[in-house]
């Protein structure tokens, strides 16, 4: 469905780039081409033949065109691919919006709460006088050629829910309109408790200290978080239309709107010391706008905190921002492209926030070339190869300051940066796939071994999890990583087929802390949430999920999760069209209730899911238990062995008296070097350290 991004580029200049850009989204068609045809002669009657069947196919050609939102059947699958899982009880849910047929496997579902009314559109009849005032509002025009329910769907995208960030008991939700501000101290009775109405999109958020940052991308944004958006622009000149991509240079450049002073794209910084009454104290902008942003901190700077900021729409004109090019680089080595930019933030002074750097973070080191990376060519339009194309663009970048690390999913190409100095962050290693369309997002485990990226094939709006839609496009994509290389594992991907109309891919996740055990909870848009364990890189699996049937049968529509995160016990779903989803991991083979509440003994004040954090468990027998648990499965120890723990640890927990414990300890080490795999290595001697030092 590759469709999509080029009407949202033509005709609302990059005001619904949600998660994909005029490069991003590839259709699945067969691999293979069909058989070349031996030309023939031609009759007369069948010339006449062949031109109305070719107009035939140019109206279907059009019509498609005119509604990318038409769901489609997969094709057939590529030669050696295999796809989804048609019997899986989560292919074949009710649809609906708030009362579709659910499903779950080893998570509870708490509670749905819906979008406030003013971050919704409140009209589902296109012509609805709301529809087309929304759409003034983002400054689209020339959208009469559009099917009406078209302009329903582009009006629901200005409120779509987006990422999340955590305080405290607090969850801030970013939204296209702005952002909500929940209270989670009672999760399974979340409630709102204001919210921020600052249109831009796509309002990705994160939090520090008294600080709240959003990201601000969309043409329609504000300085001063009016609603009001700017005029649309003029249709193009008559004429221009049938001359449409003779010249592909002014066709671009014909997309960018006209220069606005009051125009705001890059971050907004709130202060947020008053929760319920956040203030915009500065608006940093940057040439592209800000799609995603990471807050990075410096171990070695308490003073300062610093943005990496990744822009993935047009360049602005200079007239609007001075020294914004969109040139490719040997016409203007200044571009905007081919870059991050990298805000300063004063904590003490967010006023004084500003852009300190411009990392050329794909440049060939060995030429100084900065378009230094390409996707290596990807699957493409119709089966065919795609050739290669450059990367100047992030999506995401993921931050693990513990580690000194950074892992940057950049549209072509999985990155590793080394960002000791944050300001100047360097390239140590980059890989690319040709399973992969878009280099999404990234999460490192916890111990720094291993990296997974996400490939977000169809842009977030296309169909990628039908029964014939390949395991390994769109899908993890889990990497081992030593010495700061990266080393391809295998794929992993939702494994239950999802209709014609949800739009499924992976996208966003988090670790939850499971001890022992690499395990990431993830989003994926109408597929819903995939618990993954990952802890052998090479045989990834599911241990538990939670899935909707389709908002709409008849028709693809924006929704599902954005982003599932785990924070402090509860897991937590950015549902883009309904609101907040809040679920509880529940026991089930794949996971015992001590594993559970092993991971619940990790609390974190803060929660910015791009900025990892460096997990580490209490030395407490609640952990000790869990680790029993696995050793118990993996079959690591000998049954009555284990027996012999559990009932060590039963007993010491309720005499209140673990130092008996400690006896048990060194044949636990002594397992150690002959345990079969590193997991069962770490987890015996995890252990080991508790019965010697159990802080209970």
């Amino acid at each position: 469905m590759n469709r999509l991004p080029s009407i949202a580029v033509r005709v609302a200049a990059a005001a619904i780039m949600l998660c994909f850009g005029v490069s991003r989204t590839h259709a699945q068609e067969p691999a293979t081409p069909p058989p070349a045809q031996t030309p023939a002669t031609s009759t007369p009657a069948q010339e006449h033949a062949d031109a109305d069947k070719d107009k035939a196919v140019k109206d279907k050609d059009d019509e498609e065109e005119g509604n990318p939102f038409l769901p489609e059947p997969a094709p057939a699958l590529p030669p050696g691919m295999s796809g989804s899982d048609a019997d899986d009880p989560r292919a074949k849910l009710t649809p609906g919006l708030y009362d579709a047929g659910e499903t779950s496997l080893g998570l509870k579902h708490l509670l749905l709460l819906k979008k406030p009314d003013a971050f919704q559109l409140g009209a589902s009849d296109p012509d609805d006088p709301k529809v087309q005032k929304t759409i003034g509002q983002m400054g689209m025009s020339s959208i009469s050629k559009m099917p009406k329910e078209m302009h329903l769907v582009i009006a629901q995208l200005a409120f779509a829910n987006s990422d999340f960030a955590f305080q405290g008991n607090h969850l801030f939700q970013g939204n296209f309109h702005g952002v909500n501000i929940y209270d989670i101290s009672d999760p399974a009775n979340t409630k709102l408790l204001t919210s921020v109405v600052c249109p831009g999109g796509q309002g990705d958020v994160s939090v520090y200290k008294n600080l709240l940052f959003m990201s601000v991308e969309m043409p329609n944004g504000r300085l001063d978080c009016g609603v009001e958006g700017f005029p649309a622009e003029p249709p193009p000149p008559a004429g221009e239309e049938k001359d449409k991509g003779k010249d592909k240079d002014k066709e671009k450049k014909r997309r960018i709107p006209a220069a606005q002073k009051e125009r705001f794209r890059g971050v907004r910084i709130f202060d947020i010391s008053d929760i319920k009454n956040p203030k915009q104290v500065a608006a940093v902008q940057t040439c592209r706008g800000s799609h995603t942003h990471t807050l990075v901190l410096d171990p070695n700077d308490k003073e300062n905190v610093y943005i990496y900021v990744s822009g993935t729409s047009f360049v602005r004109q200079p007239e609007e921002l001075a020294g914004c090019s969109g040139e490719k680089p040997d016409k203007d080595p200044n571009t905007a492209l081919f870059r991050i930019d990298v805000i300063k933030v004063p904590v003490s002074a967010p006023q004084d926030a500003k852009v300190v750097s411009s990392p050329r973070v794909f440049i060939d080191a060995r030429t100084g070339a900065m378009n230094g990376l390409n996707n290596g060519g990807t699957h493409g339009k119709k089966g065919k190869e795609e050739k290669p194309a450059d990367t100047d663009q992030c999506h995401d970048i993921t931050v693990y300051s513990a580690i000194g690390l950074a892992a940057g999913a950049c549209s072509g190409n999985g990155i590793v940066l080394d960002i000791k100095d944050p300001v100047h962050p360097k390239r140590l290693d980059a890989v690319n796939d040709p399973n992969y369309s878009y280099w999404h997002s990234a999460s490192f485990s916890n111990d720094g071994s291993k990296v997974v990226f996400t490939d977000e094939w169809g842009g977030g709006l296309g169909a990628r999890c039908r029964q014939n839609d390949p395991n390994k496009w769109g899908a993890d994509a889990i990497f081992r990583l030593k010495d700061d290389k990266l080393s391809f594992a295998n794929y992993y991907k939702l494994p239950a087929a999802q209709s014609d109309s949800e739009n499924c891919v992976a996208h966003n996740g988090s670790l939850i802390p499971v001890p022992g055990r690499d395990i990431e909870v993830q989003a994926w848009y109408q597929g819903g949430v995939s618990v993954m364990d990952f802890t052998d890189p090479a045989q990834p699996f599911e241990i538990a999920y939670f899935d909707r049937g389709p908002i709409d049968p008849k028709m693809l529509v924006l929704g599902g999760e954005w982003s599932a995160y785990w924070y402090n016990g509860y897991i937590y779903g950015s549902e883009i069209a309904r609101g907040l989803d809040v679920f509880e991991l529940a026991p089930s083979k794949f996971l015992t209730q001590n594993e559970i509440d092993a991971a619940k003994t990790v609390r974190m004040p803060e929660l910015n899911v791009q900025n990892q954090q460096k997990i580490e468990w209490p030395a407490q027998l609640v952990v000790a238990k869990a680790y029993v648990d696995q050793l118990a499965r993996s079959q690591a120890l000998p049954a009555q062995q284990i027996a012999d723990l559990r009932k060590a640890i039963e007993k010491a927990e309720s005499s209140h008296k673990p130092a008996k414990l400690k006896k048990m300890a060194p044949s636990l080490e002594q397992s150690v070097a002959t345990a079969k795999t590193p997991a069962d290595s770490a987890r015996l001697h995890a252990l080991a350290e508790i019965l010697k030092h159990p802080s209970n």
